[in-house]
């Protein structure tokens, strides 16, 4: 008597696995970025502090000088009349950056706080491609808001002064002063997004670059001698703040420009560090 023997397929219920093909790349890391970006809350709400803090701190300080117009002294009058963009721009610049440091920092120490660095080195071990995903996405967001606030600032400004006071963007030094205050906010997030690198802690990392930027800068002006007025004209933020302000003065030892160069130096010397640190510590 002979037994026929059938093989009966095993049923597990689960798809075969397709076969992995490649390994991530830059395209999937700038996507991921952008998604983190735009998907933190507190990103929203510093991008609305950048903006309504730079345009709305100008239009009320404005608006109120020229309610008081008429009870304003001759010699004031002609200080806003001669230039009223230099009177109040660097202000909103200033106070904007503040929104901008934040957002930088938190580009990257929010993942650290999370431990969403982990996930993120997971899916792309390569971690100099996650930090270049991550400058990329950031300077594109900063550079266009950056460009907003700065652009609005100074509409805002024309007209609520233009009962007074004409004022356009052909005057002397005000388009490279409005262009180069978007750029100067796009620059310090990026020298804040390479702070909160190095620094791996919020708090931390917003209270280093506020102290460069607000404190230590203003105090170079006490150095002594020739050596000290150097100090105080290459300190990123002094340098940097060179761009947005219309007016030059002729003791500069840096032009607009020049200073802005110098910021990005600074910047890219703090970017390169962060870059060394990522590679070399643990996450």
């Amino acid at each position: 008597m002979s037994t026929l023997t059938e093989k009966v397929p095993v049923f597990t219920g689960l798809a075969p696995l397709p076969e992995a093909r490649g390994r991530a790349g830059f395209g999937g890391a700038l996507r991921s970025e952008w998604t983190k970006i735009r998907s933190v809350r507190s990103t929203v709400w510093s991008l609305i502090a950048l903006i309504a803090v730079s345009v709305g701190m100008i239009s009320l300080m404005l608006a109120m000088r020229m309610g008081d117009w008429n009870q304003l002294s001759p010699a004031r009058q002609h200080e806003l009349a001669a230039d009223p963009l230099g009177v109040y721009f660097p202000i909103a610049i200033g106070l904007g950056q503040l929104a901008m440091v934040v957002l930088g920092v938190m580009t990257v120490t929010s993942e650290y706080t999370t431990g969403m660095i982990r996930s993120t080195l997971q899916a792309q071990p390569r971690r100099m491609i996650v930090m270049t995903a991550k400058i990329v996405v950031f300077s594109v967001v900063a550079a266009i808001v950056g460009q907003i606030v700065a652009f609005g600032s100074f509409f805002a400004t024309q007209q609520i002064v233009k009962a007074h006071i004409t004022m356009t963007l052909s005057e002397p030094g005000y388009l490279r002063s409005v262009v180069g205050g978007g750029l100067y906010l796009a620059v310090i997030g990026l020298f804040s997004l390479a702070m909160g690198g190095i620094l791996r802690h919020t708090a931390g990392a917003i209270t280093a670059v506020a102290a460069i930027v607000m404190v230590l800068g203003n105090m170079t002006e006490l150095l002594p001698s020739s050596w000290g007025a150097h100090v105080h004209a290459w300190w990123p933020s002094i340098a940097g703040a060179y761009v947005y302000t219309p007016s030059v003065d002729p003791g500069q030892l840096l032009t607009p420009w020049q200073g802005f160069a110098v910021l990005s130096g600074w910047t890219a010397l703090l970017l390169a560090v962060a870059y060394v640190l990522l590679k070399r510590r643990d996450a």
